[in-house]
């Protein structure tokens, strides 16, 4: 059950069975916390954000199915912004910062001290690694891989499904994409299903990748093609 001595909360806040809420944390107004949720020490949960909601199931879901969930939690010092909704399933590790309006999806791992943009939608069975910077308004699609220390700019798109919900064999080939070690994604770009974007490596504003791209290698256009490698004081390894 929570503790209510240790912590505060604002007016029309509503906790269900089983919570655990670590002290010192700090719920706004109207935020709503769903059963079995574990929130840890130090906490920020902006009004009228939604904590271990269950997700919605369609009769024509693709990646969504009925399953049981472990309870959502949210690690140590972690933000969770104005209306953001973290579902079922999520697990925020210490110090993540998810802006205003965000949507993490169950199954979803995200680490230590990342920021989630506003408005951004991670879809279910993502995992991001630490210290990534995912800006406002990106879609990450069902069953991406995003490693550590990643940026994407804002209005980033991928997708995984390359028949675009036609034919019955694109249940058993969806794929999402995969963003290695420090690799960089400019501003609206557009990641195909399946493609892997190198260690290092990085894509120009508004390009459409078609293909995986080498680590430590630049590349832009529509389809995207290799430019340049990546200058040495801007690789990881140098900062």
């Amino acid at each position: 059950m929570s503790n209510k001595l240790n912590y505060t909360k604002g007016q029309n806040v509503i906790i269900e069975n089983n919570v655990m809420i670590g002290k010192n944390s700090i719920l706004g107004h109207n935020v709503i916390i769903h059963k079995d949720t574990i929130i840890g020490k130090g906490v920020r949960i902006d009004d009228n954000a939604v904590i271990g909601k269950f997700p919605m199931l369609s009769k024509n879901s693709a990646t969504t199915k009925k399953q049981d969930l472990k309870p959502c939690k949210i690690g140590d010092g972690s933000v969770i912004g104005t209306g953001a909704i973290v579902y079922r399933g999520a697990v925020i590790k210490k110090d993540v910062f998810i802006a205003d309006l965000a949507s993490i999806r169950e199954d979803v791992v995200i680490g230590e001290r990342t920021i989630i943009g506003k408005g951004t939608t991670i879809e279910n069975k993502v995992s991001i690694g630490k210290f990534c910077k995912i800006q406002a308004n990106v879609q990450i699609v069902p069953y991406s891989v995003i490693e550590d220390y990643v940026f994407i700019s804002p209005g980033v798109i991928t997708s995984n499904d390359k028949y675009a919900g036609r034919t019955k064999k694109r249940f058993k080939e969806y794929k999402g994409v995969t963003l290695k070690k420090g690799a960089r994604l400019g501003v609206a770009s557009v990641i195909l299903p399946g493609v892997v974007i190198g260690k290092d490596a990085m894509v120009g504003g508004g390009s459409v990748v078609t293909k995986n791209v080498p680590s430590q290698k630049i590349f832009i256009g529509i389809p995207a093609k290799e430019l340049k490698e990546v200058p040495k004081e801007q690789r990881l390894e140098n900062q």
